[in-house]
């Protein structure tokens, strides 16, 4: 029987030379003000293999730190130990401002990383993506505005969140350097990136997959969920969680997709790495797919 075995080995960024690993810890509730706490799960996330760091201006908006506040916590951590930098690869977003909601023109995006970079006390960040498509904007507007942040050595490469296939088209088209990564919402239980052309695109343009929300909000794992039940049983077989085994299913994909771990503590962040020993047959990644989508496959 064949079985899907997953890798621990770094990979490239897409068509870049920029290793990153097949796992990503993001900080969207990354706040508050205990750096020494911050430190602990910047630390555990690189202790389970993870180098790829995603965060973006806006998170920490709903907290009382305010927009901004997760970048600057990282940028706490990052000035009490310096040398973690080296050790990272950190990507942000920009482009959604409450109550616009989203600006994506040219002088806006280049406010926006100028704060990020401040912010986290970085000259440069690794990959710099537009968080929403500003539909006010015109693509060629938001090409020039990623190509002038490329250009001036303040990113090394580009990407985008929740846009459509369509949308990275259109946006590629004015770009003389290529899309690097999509970030959509993917789980058992969002599944549209495998039928709407997403993961299809990526596979065809080599982009890297970053998996917002892999564990659907934790609603994949509440009590008595027939898929959550599915992994619970498949991850005992291998000594690890239904929420490890959630983040194998979604590295399972031909795609290679990278999920975004959001838990905020240590010994979870840590447990990620116990995904790839998770080993899947077909008939056992599809009979969590149809779990979550609640209907057999035709």
């Amino acid at each position: 029987m064949t079985t899907i075995h997953l890798s621990a080995e770094p990979r490239p960024l897409g068509r870049s030379d920029i290793l990153i690993s097949p796992i990503a810890w993001g900080m969207w509730r990354f706040t508050g003000e205990d750096v020494p706490a911050g430190r602990d799960l910047v630390e555990a996330a690189l202790e389970a293999g993870i180098t790829l760091f995603d965060t973006a201006d806006i998170y920490g908006a709903g907290s009382l730190g305010g927009f901004g506040s997760a970048e600057a916590l990282f940028g706490r951590v990052l000035a009490d130990a310096p040398a973690l930098r080296d050790r990272m690869v950190i990507a942000t977003k920009g482009g959604i401002r409450p109550g616009i909601p989203y600006n994506s023109s040219a002088a806006y995006l280049a406010e926006a990383l100028d704060d990020s970079l401040a912010r986290m006390g970085v000259g440069r960040v690794d990959l710099y993506q537009i968080h929403r498509r500003d539909l006010l904007t015109h693509p060629q507007e938001v090409a020039g505005a990623l190509s002038a942040m490329v250009a001036a050595g303040k990113v090394r490469g580009i990407g985008v969140s929740n846009h459509s296939p369509a949308e990275l088209d259109a946006l590629q088209a004015f770009l003389d350097l290529p899309i690097l990564s999509t970030q959509p919402e993917f789980s058992p239980l969002h599944t549209a990136p495998l039928f709407d052309g997403t993961l299809d695109q990526a596979m065809v343009r080599d982009l890297a997959v970053l998996a917002w929300s892999p564990l659907a909000g934790g609603r994949l794992l509440a009590e008595g969920h027939p898929a959550g039940l599915l992994l619970a049983e498949k991850g005992a077989r291998y000594g690890v969680d239904a929420a490890t085994a959630a983040l194998a299913w979604v590295m399972a994909h031909p795609a290679r997709i990278i999920p975004i771990v959001g838990s905020q503590t240590a010994a979870r962040i840590r447990a990620a790495a116990g995904a790839y020993r998770v080993e899947w047959t077909r008939a056992e990644w599809y009979a969590v797919l149809q779990a979550g989508l609640g209907q057999r496959l035709p």
